[in-house]
């Protein structure tokens, strides 16, 4: 049998992103065209014809303007868990001011929706060694679970290097770990979890990855967005590396996730690790 790994949705829309956040005001995203329904409906048929169940990391923002929404990713049989409010930096954050964005999002989604939220991600991945006080936080708030760890030293604004690859338990904390994936080549971590590197890395290569973690006994932890999937969203302009990484290859992504699903097997974040 195939290895079962975890695939994760980020539930927010196109304006939402840190790479929108010098062009887009969060005080102007209500004026910004919402696609994040239509989008989200075709992610969720695809996973119907899969029969695949994802987990959707929600943000709060969109599960107050849109609760039908999720309500509707809660029928189709998926889990949902929370991506914070705000989609604030848990960098430009402190344990006070996150945990009150905790608190709400955690307020606006579980009102949607019948089951409990027991997962969190942190918006790109801030969960460093500058913001281990999260940890506390999330356990204290009834999060059980985390998926905000990458572990690479590379990138400006994410990533713990030493971390382990593996599903792991937070130091003196019941919070269950479970990073981003990167698999281990000659040494060195090559992150193959979703997102910008689904879509800059050719499917064959990440395809290769995915199995090299597997081999080495670990579950991926897969994650897309629904913008990753709509190439035609309004165009910002941004800086070169922001429109590469934020436009590079949308139109291929729905098909690369279709044969995704063909190759892998994959659950929800909570039944990947059995909480």
């Amino acid at each position: 049998m195939k290895m079962k790994n975890a695939m994760s949705i980020d539930l927010e829309d196109w304006f939402n992103v840190h790479n929108m956040s010098q062009a887009i005001r969060r005080e102007d995203w209500k004026n910004c065209e919402m696609r994040v329904i239509a989008n989200t409906r075709r992610i969720l048929e695809l996973l119907a014809t899969h029969k695949t169940e994802a987990t959707f990391f929600t943000l709060g923002w969109i599960a107050e303007r849109v609760p039908e929404l999720v309500r509707e990713i809660e029928a189709a049989g998926h889990e949902i868990a929370t991506h914070g409010y705000s989609h604030t930096l848990l960098t430009e954050m402190t344990a006070e001011s996150f945990e009150a964005d905790l608190k709400r999002a955690l307020m606006v989604t579980q009102r949607c929706i019948d089951q409990e939220i027991v997962g969190f991600r942190a918006p790109s991945f801030t969960v460093t060694t500058k913001t281990l006080w999260a940890v506390d936080v999330l356990t204290r708030n009834g999060i059980r679970y985390d998926s905000s760890i990458f572990p690479v030293g590379f990138h400006p604004d994410y990533g713990m290097a030493d971390v382990s690859l593996s599903v792991f338990r937070h130091n003196a904390s019941p919070l269950v770990e479970f990073p981003m994936s990167c698999a281990e080549v000659m040494g060195r971590r090559i992150p193959c979890s979703g997102g910008g590197y689904f879509r800059i890395l050719p499917y064959a290569i990440t395809k290769r990855l995915l199995e090299r973690c597997n081999a080495q006994g670990r579950p991926v932890m897969f994650y897309i967005h629904p913008w990753e999937i709509d190439p035609g969203q309004p165009r910002v302009k941004l800086s070169a590396l922001k429109r590469f990484r934020h436009y590079y290859n949308l139109d291929k992504t729905m098909g690369r996730l279709d044969r995704l699903l063909k190759d892998f097997e994959f659950t929800s974040v909570r039944r990947a690790i059995g909480i």
